[in-house]
């Protein structure tokens, strides 16, 4: 498997999906992500049909992690949003979340409930506190390979300024990169890029707080780590919204034929022909 660490220090810049289950993982290995993002919002979406407003914790996390991490051979780095608790909290979602697979979390520094980070309404708890919680996940992991991004909602409650104060110190407390959510224009961005010097995220989200820019430019402005992490989200809901109403209205989605994948595709997709092979290897022969 990649170490992320590794592509880390390459110096490039690392595009990374965001994916909810294990054939959107599937999917987004085959097209050739060489690492992938479990995000708390598409998971709160849709195993509850509800927002990113507090209604997931611990269980899901992990258990949607597991189902995506055996799904795909390349690194999954896991929204853990606020480690659901204190200290010791984040210290045993930490080692779950190693254990079942995952090779890095994102650690948020809102006051629970949180909510996404694109959202009015947020709260961060203070420094000193986080700095505990991002400690114990440090502590936690059992491979250094294993990255633990520091995220502050700051920005929104704190202004700027004081936004990449937490960002310096969560780097100072050994976090692998760090992430200011939500900066509101380009000039902010390249403020964050100047102001701290190492792994840095930048999180797109269409129709979010923050300008939508290409991999290349963020680059140039010290961003490493290039979230999409509703696109495929978005993308599908679209898809289905377009589909159902055909259906609904004509009865029939023959129309749509050339913009699905077919059934012997999508059989491919999850890997029936291994399967088959396997079936046959280990049928029942009746002996004569």
């Amino acid at each position: 498997m990649i170490n992320l660490k590794t592509m880390l220090k390459s110096g490039k810049p690392i595009v990374i999906p965001g994916v909810y289950d294990a054939i959107g993982a599937k999917i987004a290995e085959k097209v050739g992500f060489d690492v992938m993002f479990q995000t708390g919002y598409g998971t709160s979406a849709t195993l509850f049909g509800m927002p990113d407003y507090g209604f997931i914790g611990a269980t899901e996390t992990v258990d949607n992690a597991r189902r995506i991490c055996r799904a795909v051979s390349v690194p999954v780095i896991v929204d853990s949003d606020t480690g659901y608790g204190n200290a010791l909290s984040v210290w045993k979602l930490v080692q779950e979340l190693e254990s079942s697979g995952a090779s890095g979390i994102f650690l948020e520094d809102q006051r629970w409930p949180k909510r996404c980070g694109h959202m009015q309404g947020k709260e961060v708890i203070l420094q000193e506190e986080y700095t505990e919680k991002l400690g114990a996940a440090i502590d936690a992991r059992q491979s250094k390979d294993f990255i633990i991004v520091a995220r502050t909602d700051a920005r929104a409650t704190e202004g700027l300024n004081n936004a990449i104060e937490r960002g310096l110190q969560n780097k100072k407390t050994g976090a692998d990169a760090v992430f200011i959510e939500a900066p509101r224009s380009i000039d902010e961005m390249k403020q964050i890029g100047k102001s701290i010097k190492g792994p840095l995220v930048a999180n797109m989200i269409e129709g979010g707080a923050t300008p939508l820019n290409s991999a290349e430019a963020l680059h140039k402005m010290g961003f490493n780590i290039i979230l999409y992490p509703l696109s495929v989200l978005f993308a599908n809901t679209f898809a289905t919204m377009n589909i159902l109403k055909e259906l609904k209205r004509t009865g029939t989605t023959a129309k749509f034929k050339q913009k699905v994948v077919n059934f012997d595709q999508f059989n491919d997709l999850v890997e029936l022909p291994k399967f088959r092979k396997l079936e046959k290897k280990y049928e029942f022969t009746k002996r004569e």
